[in-house]
């Protein structure tokens, strides 16, 4: 059986609605998209959820770039600028932006990201809820077993 074959022969998004998630975790949308199923190519993205998302990937890799990578990049450019220590702390710009800048800034871009993947999430109404598992009384023996 392939991925993505009901039981019955037909196919997932004959034998699932929205709200009929399969086994595996895949939901096929009403717009017939089994988002599981489909193929995940970086440059070239198959469904509009991938957009949105590697859109919001591609935005925080940026982001995280020019964090982490431009008061290195800076200090041989404009040397005075960022070599120049800092009023209060006294300690050079660059030194700070790398050792207290880039690690805030990393954190803010998770923050950031998940916050943006929430919102996605709720957009394409993609839900991570799992429904709780029914609670079966088990008497338990004294000697620590169960009772049958």
């Amino acid at each position: 059986m392939k991925n993505g074959d009901a039981d019955d022969g037909s196919t997932a998004d004959e034998s699932t609605t929205e709200s009929d998630p399969r086994p595996d975790g895949g939901v096929v949308t009403e717009d017939g998209v089994a988002y599981l199923d489909a193929e995940v190519n970086i440059f070239s993205p198959s469904t509009p959820f991938m957009r949105d998302h590697l859109r919001i990937i591609w935005s925080g890799f940026v982001a995280w770039l020019l964090i982490v990578f431009g008061p290195v990049s800076l200090t041989p450019i404009i040397p005075g600028v960022m070599t120049a220590p800092i009023p209060v702390i006294g300690f050079p710009l660059h030194y700070f932006l790398v050792g207290i800048g880039a690690p805030v800034g990393a954190l803010l871009l998770s923050i950031w990201y998940a916050r943006k993947r929430d919102a996605l999430d709720e957009e394409y109404g993609i839900s991570h809820e799992t429904e709780p598992e029914p609670e079966t009384e088990v008497a338990t023996a004294a000697d620590g077993g169960t009772a049958e």
